[in-house]
């Protein structure tokens, strides 16, 4: 069996076991429908000098390890903007959607900058990541800062499975995969994770560099069940974008129960 989180079967992608979430074991995760939809995006709607700035990814139903199909279209192609649209769905209905907005890249204006993220200053790690107890990412995952303490929360991050059979992971979809993170990063309490993302838009200045994506949370609000988190998304070679969420609350912890 192949060790990627989907196998394409006719028009199809059936995924693996490993495809599961924390939330439930037969429910698949939503990360992955991020990187399905940047995948079919890419696919059909890139093109050289057009980079990829926006993705926005709605989970806005929970499935089953079903078999999904993914349905892209082109919303707009202007000289210096291109909009896609992504529709997710299995047999039961639409799960998920997307959009990306692809920029023309062009001559980067001089001078300072009155506002520059800075580059963090965490080393790339030098240690095999550590899992903790309850369920087992189907990722590596090197934690640098306590889980739920007050204060930023930074993690490293790398996929250990192609997406789509054995396809190599491109920047947009390695980028789009460690995203959805922002949820559980910006959200976490020393009790545990108490809200599920509803989305996330990630915005990217420029293309994700090597296999680790570093995410480090800088802010969460919530009032009423209803919270909003954001982090800040690094490679090796400095920050690259942001990514915003917004997640309701679940008093059911991860963990398959």
């Amino acid at each position: 069996m192949s060790s990627a989180f989907f196998t394409r079967k006719r028009d199809e992608l059936v995924p693996s076991p490993h495809a599961r979430g924390p939330w439930s074991p037969d429910m698949l995760h939503g990360r992955l429908l991020g990187g399905l939809a940047a995948r079919a995006i890419e696919e059909r709607h890139a093109e050289p000098g057009l980079r990829f700035a926006r993705l926005t990814v709605d989970l806005f139903r929970n499935s089953p390890l079903l078999p999904v199909t993914v349905e892209t279209t082109l919303v707009r192609d202007g000289r210096r903007i291109r909009v896609a649209d992504a529709t997710i769905a299995t047999d039961q209905g639409v799960i998920g959607r997307a959009s990306a907005v692809l920029l023309r890249e062009g001559e980067q204006p001089e001078g300072e900058r009155a506002i520059v993220t800075p580059a963090w200053d965490e080393p790339p790690p030098a240690d095999p990541p550590v899992n903790g107890a309850g369920w087992k990412p189907p990722f590596d995952i090197w934690r640098l800062t306590p889980w739920g303490e007050p204060g930023p929360a930074r993690v490293w991050m790398r996929e250990r499975y192609p997406l789509v059979d054995d396809e190599p992971l491109t920047p947009f979809v390695r980028a789009a995969l460690a995203a959805d993170f922002a949820s559980p990063l910006s959200n976490a309490q020393p009790e545990g994770l108490r809200f599920i993302n509803a989305d996330y838009t990630m915005t990217l200045a420029r293309p994700v560099e090597g296999e680790l994506v570093g995410v480090e949370a800088t802010g969460h609000l919530s009032a009423g069940g209803v919270a909003t988190g954001q982090v800040t998304m690094h490679d090796t070679a400095g920050p690259v974008g942001f990514c915003v969420v917004t997640a309701v609350a679940n008093t059911m912890a991860p963990g398959g129960r």
